[in-house]
C-alpha cells in the first residue's frame, strides 16, 4: 500500500518543513499506536513558533541571544520571541491582597513537610521482569503473614529478608520528609497508622516493600510571612502563562494557517 504523503503546514504563506516538523515531534509524547499525535502536537508547536516570529518582525523586535547556563545559548528565533513576550505581555506582580487570598484559601499547599520515623523490608525485582515481580510480591506476603503472627519479629526478618541496604539497621530509614521518597511509596506510607504495618506489600519500582510506621509527625500550616515570596511568584508565573495563552489565540485567529487544524480534537 502506498504512504500517505504528509499535508503541506503553511503559516501565513511561510511553509514549516516536513524534515523539521519530524524532528519536532521527538519532543512530544504520544500514546502507544498513535504516532500521529506526536506529529500534529509537532506542527501545532511550529506554527505557533512561526507566529510569535512574524509578529516580532511586524513589530520590530530584535534581540541578542543570552547564555542559559552551561553550554547552552539562545538560537536567534528563541531570543527573538523572548523578547516579543517581554514587550507583548503586560503582566503585573499580584497585590498583596491577592497573595493573601490564595493563602487563606488553599492552606493545604503551604504546610512544612510531614515526617515519618519509618522502617521497611524491600522483596527487590525489577519492573520489566515480570517472574521475579511474582516471586517478590509472594515472598513480600509470607513475610507480611508472619509480622502479623509476630510484629516484634520485624527487625529481625529486615535482617535476613530485605535486599535493602537499610537491613543492616534492621530496617530502619530514619526520618522521611515529603518528597523524599518515591511517589507510590510515600502514597503507601501515608496510609499506615502510627505502630502499624503496611496492610498488604507495596508495589514500587524497586520491588515490594512492607512497611513499618514507627511516629508520624504531620506537617503544618507556615505563617504567611514565610510562604508569601513562593505564591507570589506562583500567581505572577500563572499570569503570565495565562497572557501568553491569549496572545498566541489571538495571533491564531488573524492567521492563515494551512494544513493543521490548531485545535485538538
Amino acid at each position: 500500500m502506498a504512504s500517505v504523503a504528509a499535508p503541506v503546514i503553511t503559516v501565513n504563506g511561510t511553509v514549516i518543513p516536513a524534515s523539521r516538523i519530524a524532528a519536532e515531534a521527538q519532543n512530544h509524547p504520544a500514546a502507544s499506536g498513535r504516532p500521529g499525535d506526536a506529529w500534529r502536537a509537532a506542527a501545532r508547536a511550529l506554527a505557533i513558533r512561526q507566529l510569535l516570529l512574524d509578529e516580532a518582525l511586524r513589530r520590530g523586535v530584535a534581540a541578542e541571544p543570552e547564555d542559559l547556563g552551561g553550554a547552552r545559548r539562545e538560537t536567534e528565533e528563541e531570543a527573538r520571541i523572548r523578547a516579543l513576550l517581554d514587550v507583548a505581555l503586560d503582566v503585573a506582580p499580584p497585590s498583596e491582597a491577592e497573595v493573601m487570598a490564595e493563602w487563606q484559601a488553599h492552606p493545604e499547599r503551604y504546610r512544612s513537610p510531614d515526617l515519618w520515623d519509618a522502617s521497611h523490608i524491600l522483596c527487590a525485582a525489577a519492573p520489566s521482569d515480570a517472574k521475579a515481580r511474582a516471586a517478590a510480591e509472594d515472598r513480600a506476603g509470607q513475610i507480611l503473614a508472619r509480622l502479623e503472627r509476630e510484629p516484634e519479629a520485624f527487625a529481625v526478618l529486615a535482617r535476613s529478608e530485605s535486599d535493602c541496604g537499610s537491613r543492616e539497621a534492621g530496617g530502619a530509614l530514619g526520618q522521611i520528609a515529603t518528597g523524599q521518597m518515591v511517589p507510590e511509596f510515600e502514597a503507601a506510607l501515608a496510609a499506615v497508622p502510627e505502630g502499624g504495618l503496611s496492610s498488604e506489600p507495596v508495589a514500587s519500582r524497586f520491588g515490594f516493600h512492607i512497611i513499618k510506621v514507627h511516629a508520624h509527625a504531620p506537617g503544618q500550616p507556615l505563617p504567611f510571612a514565610t510562604v508569601r515570596p513562593v505564591i507570589a511568584e506562583a500567581l505572577e508565573r500563572a499570569a503570565w502563562a495565562r497572557a501568553s495563552r491569549d496572545l498566541v489565540a489571538q495571533l491564531v485567529s488573524a492567521a492563515r494557517i494551512e494544513g493543521i487544524a490548531m485545535e485538538e480534537s
